[in-house]
């Protein structure tokens, strides 16, 4: 965030919390910050020096085919409709420009350049939710389940035309294995049957199938009501018993799913675990200009941290994959998930937070907990290097709209305190907004993602509305699963 008022008021649109700088420029380091551990360095030496590890990596940005949106974060190379022919010399040396460009492009950002992912492409004949996957990235079977109240599992087949429990007399781990497999999770935790008032349901056939809304046809009847609940990790526990304070150095432990996201050796944005493979972050980390940010061999992700100053061995990034709808310059969509080049190893300070069930809202008025490594103060030069936690209350969106004068969207949720003090600033960019339930786990609900200053009267935070976004979630995770 700059350290000036942004003029909403004439039509410009609000900044993120980016940050200690501008995305286009390297990010300051942390003093007497830990480096990183040895890797071969993929940039000749009169380059400055990346240092990635040999694994793949590619950057996963999709468009809207009807409507392409120029504005979002994507890496393309733009080709010419009709090839011209010069002749002479002068054609020579221009092809060979363009073969030094595209070589220097290669070696200085990695492949990842070089991607253009398209839209998804479905048959004419696409049938959703049928079992069989008619899209070539698979679209039209990563849509078909979703959780309710006390994780019921609920599915959508071809015959139906709604989320349908699955009656629990013929459900079986391995069924909550592959469902769970399904969704992009590496296994299940638990599963049990629960109390349905539902009227229909579904019933598990013999057929076969790789996705359990090939496995189910609606029935009208269940034996005692009792449909199928499902978790497919144990999230939103941490291993501790160590009191929340607020607004303060956060106790160890307390966020195990925290990611610190660094670019090329700097802290510049957090990110939440939400399975063995998958973080959640903000889209605007990844800005397209200039093209490294988007090459995933120059992010590391740290876990388990408490301090900037000790850090842990890090997990490289295979994919980056960005919100198809989001834009830049209204933060609608501002969220990206990485998925991981190995799974976490959970321990005592590396948990998953839980997702929060399609119909599990959070009331304005609520108390939630933001967490991050970034600035304390408005302005500052460098973040914090303690992992700061902080209790915001949830405001009612139209509250917030008075605020920031009809500026946030449904996909949008305000936190923070009107009298100013309690916010989320530069650095904590991607981080978590948690809230805990009944239930005693926490979920995530928001993702920080933009405001006008940092702590300032009447400017709560603003995130991306997670609720709002879940199926976007899940959808990627299926199509991406390990």
């Amino acid at each position: 965030m700059e350290n000036t008022e942004v003029n909403i008021e004439h039509g410009e649109n609000p900044p993120p919390y980016y940050l200690v700088v501008n995305p286009i420029d390297p990010p300051p380091p942390y003093t007497i910050i830990q480096p990183f551990p040895e890797a071969p360095p993929v940039a000749p030496p009169a380059l400055p020096r990346i240092l990635a590890p040999q694994v793949p990596q590619r950057v996963i940005t999709t468009t809207q085919q009807d409507q392409p949106d120029l504005r979002q974060s994507r890496l393309v190379i733009t080709h010419h409709k009709k090839a011209r022919y010069y002749g002479g010399s002068g054609s020579t040396v221009l092809i060979l420009i363009l073969i030094g460009l595209a070589i220097w492009l290669g070696v200085r950002y990695g492949m990842a350049v070089l991607l253009r992912v398209n839209p998804d492409t479905c048959s004419p004949n696409t049938v959703n939710c049928d079992g069989h996957t008619d899209c070539k990235l698979g679209s039209d079977e990563t849509i078909c389940v979703r959780f309710g109240e006390g994780n019921e599992l609920q599915v959508k087949t071809s015959n139906s035309s709604a989320f349908l429990p699955i009656c629990f007399a013929d459900f079986n781990q391995n069924l909550a294995t592959q469902t769970c497999q399904q969704l992009g999770f590496r296994g299940s935790y638990q599963y049990g049957a629960l109390t349905s008032t539902s009227p229909f349901f579904l019933f598990v056939t013999s057929s076969s199938s790789d996705t359990i809304q090939g496995k189910v046809n609606v029935g009208s009847s269940c034996p005692g009501q009792k449909t199928t609940f499902l978790e497919c990790s144990d999230c939103g526990r941490p291993h501790t018993s160590g009191r929340i304070t607020g607004g303060n150095v956060a106790p160890q432990g307390q966020w195990p799913w925290q990611a610190s996201l660094h670019f090329q050796g700097s802290h510049v944005c957090g990110g939440t675990v939400v399975s063995q493979d998958f973080i959640v972050t903000a889209a605007h980390c990844f800005p397209s200009d200039p093209p490294a940010w988007q090459v995933a061999a120059n992010w590391r992700v740290y876990l388990g941290v408490d301090t900037q100053y000790i850090l842990p061995p890090a997990h490289y990034i295979a994919d980056i994959i960005i919100h198809e709808s989001y834009n830049p310059n209204t933060h609608d969509n501002d969220i990206a998930l990485l998925k991981l080049t190995q799974p976490i190893n959970f321990t005592s300070a590396v948990l998953p937070v839980c997702l929060p069930a399609y119909d599990q809202v959070i009331y304005a008025g609520t108390q939630c907990w933001t967490t991050g490594f970034g600035t304390t103060q408005e302005g500052e030069a460098l973040g914090s290097s303690h992992l700061m936690e902080v209790a915001v209350d949830v405001f009612d969106k139209s509250l917030c709209n008075d605020a920031y004068k009809g500026l946030i969207s449904d996909d949008m949720l305000c936190a923070g305190d009107l009298n100013g003090g309690k916010d989320a600033c530069q650095g904590d960019s991607g981080g978590p907004l948690v809230c805990q339930e009944e239930d005693g786990r926490w979920y995530l609900y928001g993702v920080t993602s933009w405001g006008i200053g940092c702590g300032r009267v009447n400017k709560p935070g603003v995130y991306s509305n997670v609720h709002n976004l879940l199926q976007w979630i899940h959808s990627k995770m299926a199509q991406d699963k390990p």
